[in-house]
């Protein structure tokens, strides 16, 4: 689609003396695509000089059209003398207290100082007060301020062609509105007597249903009562030893026991176990005149709805290597979370990275170099994510939508490990002071629960509960998953083969899976009430962290090892 904008012969009637004539004061936008027009008026906003059509383009667009413009007699009592300047006093977007000074070529970033120290200590940089002498009067300067004038007017078709979008938007629902009306209008009678119909045949089918329940209820309860006096009657004949009539009774009974009474009378109540459930018809538009225009009353086969029950065993799968050429380390995942329905997040505490991992694909497709050893993440709302930085005591919130990067960061008061999100808020285990402390996602402390050092030597991770009441906290170095409320500890999971549990989640029903990075490594499943756990499988290399896939019914762990584990549960 070719781009409108602004063309020379837009220009013509600015242009009343030839380029080489020594004008008092020239148009500076003109001058930076190479035209000598004499300027008919000046900004006193952008501090230039305009030709007639620049003055009046000014006028128009929605940047400039405020700005304060004089014209040809009054432009020089406005205009000021400027200097050269080749200082730098733009401060950087990632460390506040610096001034930019500096680019790199290379990756066309601009940076302070630490920025440069930090991720462009290889490149060839460019030191900006050295390079950017006479900048205004270079060819490049020109070409960005045309290509910027060229935008501009892109921009402003755009803006016309959603400004008639808009209108043609209206004019449809407008329409669409009277039609539906209409449509309903028309509708509503006919379905008032279909209603009607169908409720009649619902109506129907519960009431001989309905029978048939109590039918089976009265014969079941004939046959209990049968039962029961016989029962009575052999243990009152074997008393009084009447022998004779303890016979003739035992008969009864073994006779009352070959009966298919209630075999019969399961199947009458077999027929009646059918969900009532309403089939549209998807051809109601062309059916209206017909009997079962909008649909009719369905029966299925009844399906008793059962909680979910909770994971048994684990199998593993595959192994996804996350190495990458860059890494010096061995890969330590101290935690991983999943973005997506194939895209894995993990945060790689030797090399200092996170790392986005293809799942499909299985390889790493992006990674990102942080100042610090990340430790653990949540995942926020509207693709952000929250990182803990155990060395640094920061907390990182960063967008993965594109690619990763820091929106902001805040500091935060001890060495903090695992983190949790809910409603707002961030949930963040750490030691030094030993506590759970809970956050907005700026950093303002709303509440604390301060922690036994004795009893939480090294926490770990924390999950909340289903119910969001309790929070579960792993003890690396322990034997145990402690829950606390606010008020205190509300219970613990101990076990003896239950060695340095450290990274958990959550399943369905509330109970919860945990790495234990002892010398067997294993993941165990603890009840929500943590009165209960079993080993789900053992012998993994010194697992660390995990996480859920849903959609794939898998799930990842990582440790210590250059690979993320891929377990099957069952």
């Amino acid at each position: 689609m070719a781009v409108s904008g602004r063309k020379f012969s837009n220009f013509q009637g600015s242009i009343s003396k030839v380029s080489a004539e020594d004008f008092e004061h020239r148009c500076e936008p003109c001058l930076a695509i190479g035209q000598q027009i004499e300027a008919h008026g000046f900004c006193v906003d952008c501090q230039e000089y305009l030709c007639k059509n620049c003055f009046a383009y000014h006028q128009r667009i929605k940047v400039t059209k405020h700005h304060h413009l004089v014209n040809k007699d009054n432009m020089t009592k406005h205009s000021v003398i400027k200097a050269e300047s080749d200082e730098c006093t733009e401060k950087c977007q990632v460390h506040k207290k610096e001034v930019i000074k500096f680019f790199c070529p290379k990756h066309e970033a601009l940076g302070c100082n630490d920025c440069i120290v930090l991720n462009h200590r290889a490149c060839d940089i460019d030191y900006i007060p050295d390079k950017c002498a006479g900048i205004g009067d270079s060819a490049e300067f020109r070409e960005v301020l045309w290509e910027l004038d060229q935008k501009v007017n892109e921009v402003e078709d755009v803006i016309k062609q959603a400004s008639h979008r808009e209108k043609e938007l209206n004019s449809f629902h407008d329409k669409l509105l009277k039609e539906i009306t209409t449509f309903c209008k028309e509708l509503n009678d006919r379905l008032d007597q279909l209603q009607k119909q169908i409720q009649t045949d619902a109506d129907r089918k519960k009431s001989t249903d309905k029978q048939t329940v109590k039918n089976v209820l009265e014969t079941c309860t004939n046959i209990s009562s049968d039962i029961k006096q016989l029962q009575s009657r052999l243990q009152d004949y074997k008393a009084s030893q009447q022998n004779g009539q303890l016979y003739i009774t035992m008969k009864q009974a073994k006779s009352k026991l070959k009966s298919d009474e209630i075999k019969e009378a399961d199947r009458s109540l077999e027929k009646t176990n059918m969900q009532y459930t309403f089939e549209q018809n998807q051809g109601l538009v062309n059916m209206l005149s017909r009997q079962n225009a909008i649909g009719k009353l369905a029966l299925s086969s009844l399906v008793t709805s059962k909680e979910r029950k909770p994971i048994e065993t684990l199998t593993k799968k595959i192994n996804i290597e996350i190495t990458t050429k860059s890494d010096q380390y061995l890969c330590l995942i101290t935690g991983c979370v999943v973005l997506s329905s194939y895209r894995l997040l993990v945060a790689d505490n030797h090399n200092a990275k996170l790392k986005v991992v293809d799942i499909k694909n299985k390889a790493v497709i992006e990674e990102t170099t942080l100042s610090s050893k990340p430790w653990d993440i949540a995942v926020l709302p509207q693709d952000h994510i929250a990182v803990t930085m155990l060395k640094t005591e920061e907390i990182l919130i960063m967008t993965t939508s594109g690619k990763l990067s820091t929106v902001h960061k805040f500091p935060f008061k001890g060495a903090c490990g695992g983190i949790a999100y809910h409603q707002g808020h961030l949930y963040i285990v750490c030691s030094d002071p030993n506590g759970v402390f809970i956050t907005d996602t700026q950093g303002y402390v709303q509440n604390k629960v301060l922690l036994d050092n004795k009893r939480f030597r090294f926490p770990s991770y924390l999950l909340l509960s289903k119910n969001k009441k309790h929070i579960f906290i792993s003890v690396y170095g322990s034997n145990s998953v402690v829950s606390i409320a606010l008020q205190g500890i509300s219970a613990e999971y101990e076990n003896k083969d239950f060695k340095s549990p450290v990274g958990m989640m959550m399943l369905d029903d509330g109970s919860l899976m945990v790495c234990c990075s002892g010398d067997n490594g294993s993941i165990h499943c603890i009840s929500s009430d943590l009165k209960q756990g079993n080993t789900m499988i053992e012998d993994l290399s010194y697992p660390f962290s995990m996480c859920y896939n849903r959609d794939q019914h898998e799930v990842y762990v990582g440790g210590n090892i250059n690979q993320m584990i891929v377990l099957s549960p069952k």
